[in-house]
Parts: structure tokens; sequence; C-alpha cells
């Protein structure tokens, strides 16, 4: 179990619009060995016009293992041996070529896939294709897919012969939560920003963190593609039409020049910072998550990660790129429902104890009863036999 390393990035003031606030993350050295661009997973739409839609794909998620879902786009990882710049999308002359989101592209096998120095398979990788949030999802799919993994009597046939499958879960496109594709489309990108935080109706919606600003300027619209998950679709639908702004306030009567006033200012930074790492993201930043390496890119590492699925808490799944010593440079995260924390509670459980009804039950301080009633409630009915 480990926390999330946010070590060189630093908080900027907040914007608001309506039930959004986006919280600017800002690096004071970017990272410039690594780089990503996007790309888009469709066809060109009728008359040539090229399409930003995405659409539904099925790619290999393991052995006999399928993960399909709706893939608005993908993020390309570049990375160099000799740690110099790598240009971002939309920072380089073309060679006449269409841009590269108007490219016809093949869907890939994997998840995470290698891309050829040249395109050809006999060069060394230089990049990485991935699935922005899919690796995090697919790993909360994945929880103990398996099913029991001893044949207690307590399980039904199908549980001990197909284990979870399938498993399905529901998120919501970030246009349809409601303010965000304004809020996206009109606050200001700060010169050295490399990421956000999203909040809707003050609960944390996503953190996004890129390794350099141009890759952020670059990326920023593809916020509004993303997936979130149903509690913050609900917030935007049904909560506050506007959060409260946090105002500034310097008292006059300690102000004596330029130089106090700027004190002052930066002081007041400091203190926005501390507040929103403690009152709004400590639920994001204070948590330990069980961590599984995807791939390994030169001194990066891409890793997918799982909070503990503890009850009564926000919980967040997500995937990242950290450098050799655990600092992140790339984080996408995806905020689980409180039914879905339900789910990986029960699931961990479980499993912890042999899916043993009764051994779990008691750990959990409950009768064997409540705990097949908590398993069918989250969606497992067809695993217990019904007589439990």
């Amino acid at each position: 179990m480990s926390r999330l390393d946010m070590e060189g990035l630093s908080t900027g003031p907040a914007q608001v619009w309506g039930a959004v606030r986006l919280v600017p993350l800002m690096r004071a050295e970017p990272l410039t060995d690594l780089r990503l661009h996007r790309e888009i997973y469709d066809e060109r739409a009728a008359g040539g016009a090229p399409s930003t839609s995405g659409g539904a794909a099925t790619v290999a998620a393991g052995r006999r293992t399928a993960y399909t879902s709706y893939i608005p786009h993908g993020f390309v990882a570049n990375w160099t041996d000799e740690g110099g710049p790598a240009a971002a999308y939309g920072s380089q002359f073309g060679d006449g070529r269409a841009p590269v989101e108007c490219a016809p592209l093949h869907l890939p096998r994997k998840l995470a896939q290698r891309i050829p120095r040249s395109g050809r398979s006999g060069d060394g990788p230089s990049g990485l294709r991935f699935l922005p949030l899919h690796l995090a999802l697919d790993g909360y799919l994945a929880l103990h897919f398996g099913g029991p993994s001893i044949v207690w009597e307590e399980w039904t046939r199908r549980a001990v012969r197909d284990g979870l499958s399938p498993r399905a879960e529901t998120a919501y496109r970030g246009g349809r939560v409601r303010g965000l594709a304004d809020a996206l489309r009109i606050f200001e990108i700060h010169p050295d920003q490399c990421g956000v935080l999203v909040y809707v109706a003050d609960a944390l919606a996503a953190a996004f963190v890129v390794p350099h600003p141009d890759d952020y300027r670059a990326l920023h619209p593809s916020l509004v593609h993303d997936l979130y998950g149903e509690l913050i679709y609900q917030y935007g639908r049904y909560g506050p039409r506007k959060v409260p702004d946090v105002p500034v306030r310097i008292d006059p009567e300690y102000i004596a020049s330029v130089a106090d006033l700027r004190a002052a200012a930066v002081r007041r930074q400091r203190e926005w910072a501390e507040q929103h790492h403690d009152l709004m993201a400590g639920d994001l930043l204070d948590e330990s998550y069980s961590v599984r390496q995807v791939r390994r890119m030169g001194r990066f590492r891409l890793s997918r990660f799982l909070p503990p699925f503890a009850l009564h808490r926000a919980q967040h799944i997500g995937e990242m790129i950290t450098d050799g010593k655990g600092r992140v440079a790339y984080l996408k995260t995806f905020r689980l429902s409180d039914k879905q924390v339900r789910r990986g509670h029960v699931l961990d459980r479980l499993a912890a104890h042999d899916w043993h009804l009764g051994a779990t039950a008691a750990a959990m301080g409950i009768t064997v009863p409540e705990l097949a009633r908590r398993i069918r409630h989250v969606g497992f009915e067809e695993l217990v036999k019904a007589h439990i």
C-alpha cells in the first residue's frame, strides 16, 4: 500500500462555474523526457469531417477475458532515453499529412500497447498507447474476478464455473455532467499548468496530471470526453446550482508597501493550498492504495491502483505514470459510487477469508444471513444459494 506522491506539483487559485470547481495544478519544473498526446479512436464522420465522438470497442484484458467500453480516445506516452525534449501533439511542424486526430487508427489489442519507433516491428519501442481510465476500470472490474477459490457449499454452481463473469459498471461521459463542458471552455489555463482537480458540488470528481504544460493544453478538452461516476453525474444534476467561491481577503492595516502586499498574497496562497489539501483533496491524497505495475517505460512506470474500499469514505481508482522515485508524472482518477465501494469491500473481505461465509461474517461482526443479504444487495445474488 502506498500514497500518491505529488511532489513538484502546487495548487493554483480555483475557478468556479456553477457547481463545477477547477483547481489547477502547476509544475515549477516540467518533465521533458516524458510527453503525452491524444489519438481519436474513430473513423471520419460522414462527408469526410473528422469525428471526436469515440465509440464502443472491445480489447483483450487477459486470458479468455475481454473488456468492452465506450472509448473516446487513447493517450500515447513518448519518452526519450537521453532526457531531451519530445514534441507534444500540436507543437510540431507536419509534413503535409492529416492531423493525428483525423488519421484512421486501428484499435489496440490490449489496454496498453507498445508503439514501434518508426512503425516497424523490428525497431525498439519509443512509445506506449493506452486507454485513459480504462486501465483503472479494468483493474476494478477484474477484482477477484475468478470467484470462490474454494468450493464451499454455500456457492452456486455458476459461481464456481463462471466466477464474477460478466462484470459491468455504469459511467457517464463528461459532457453529461452539468456545467463541466462550459467550465472547461471558459476557464483560464495557467502558463505552468500541468493538471487539474475537478470538483462537482465540491465533491472531488477526478484528478488529471500530465508531465508538461504543452501536454495539458493539448489534452485539456479531453476531460469532457472522459468517464465520470454515477455519483458525480447526480451531484451535477441535483446538487447546488452554484458552489460558493472562496474570496481572498488581505487586511489593509498591515500593508504599508508593495513588498508587504506581495508577502501577504504569498501567505494567502500558501494557506489556500494547505486548506485545499486538508479539506477538499484529503480523501484522495491521504489514502493508501494497492498499486500494480502495468508497463515499464525507461525510467517511468505505468501502474493502476485500487483503494482499500473503506466504507463511508470517498474512494478513487486510477492509473498513473511515476518516475524512478515514485513521483507522479501522469495521473487520472475515477470517483467510485457508494455501491461500487460496497462491492469492492464485500469482495475484498470474502477473498481475505478464502470465500468462507462464516469466517467472513465473523470478521465483519455480522451474521451469515446478513452477509448473504449484502452480497445480493450489491448485485451478486446469483453467486449464493437461495437457502443461505
